[in-house]
């Protein structure tokens, strides 16, 4: 059975400047996995890649052992908050249920199932009393509750998270894991750009580090090493807060 994911050679470049170097990996269904890298690693990169949003210069990327954009509603990817026009005139329920467009053709109408699966969304978010207020008007943990039940209304098999602990409260990164773990139990895939190496052996199964090319992909407890992190962070290391070493 083909994996989730599968990359293959992957190299990317920006203006002649290399990014990602000849990436190998693999993701299997029904875990968690944590991307860590310093900033510049190409962790937001290779998101778009899988996400088919751009050419790599060699290699390849599959899901599902096909091209994403055979099947784009396999992902639903919750992107980076300060990628998102918040002053956009659109409301919470407005924003969810844009997860359910992948599988509508033009001018085609919501159905029961739609509606129930947006429904289902916002209360799992918390966020049926806010459904009609404006995205601009919600507080941090709120705004990025949204962007997570416009994944979870989507039911896709896979999910890509940019940095979805930036500026939230504990609550909301709280029920952030808890969501994870309830995907995970159901089979799904995520994998999550993170930062914050102290909770990164108690959120995530397994780990990827990143540093344009691939430093480590394993069990987050075999991977979580001072002699890894330092691969991937360099001198970095040294002025990260608080880690646990």
């Amino acid at each position: 059975m083909a994996l989730p994911i599968e990359i293959n050679g992957l190299s990317i470049s920006y203006q002649s400047k290399r990014v990602l170097t000849n990436i190998y990996l693999k993701i299997h269904p029904g875990r968690i996995y944590g991307l860590v890298g310093p900033n510049g690693a190409g962790k937001s990169t290779l998101f778009k890649a899988i996400l088919g949003l751009i050419e790599p210069d060699v290699g390849n990327v599959t899901v599902f052992g096909e091209t994403i954009k055979r099947h784009p509603e396999h992902i639903a990817y919750v992107p980076q908050k300060d990628e998102i026009d918040w002053d956009f005139p659109a409301t919470v329920e407005h924003i969810v249920r844009m997860g359910r467009y992948p599988f509508k053709k033009l001018l085609q109408g919501f159905n029961q199932k739609d509606k129930a699966l947006v429904d289902a969304a916002l209360e799992k978010m918390d966020l049926l009393d806010l459904r009609h207020r404006q995205i601009g008007k919600l507080s941090g943990g709120q705004q990025q509750r949204v962007f997570i039940a416009r994944a979870l209304c989507q039911n896709a098999e896979i999910y890509l998270l940019d940095e979805p602990f930036v500026g939230v409260d504990m609550v909301t990164e709280n029920t952030i894991v808890d969501t994870l773990r309830s995907l995970r139990n159901k089979g799904k895939t995520a994998v999550v750009v993170h930062h914050d190496l102290n909770t990164l052996e108690e959120y995530f199964d397994h780990t990827i580090l990143l540093n344009q090319r691939l430093i480590a992909n394993g069990p987050t407890k075999e991977i979580f090493t001072q002699d890894n992190l330092g691969k991937a962070y360099g001198p970095q290391l040294n002025i990260l807060n608080k880690t646990k070493f």
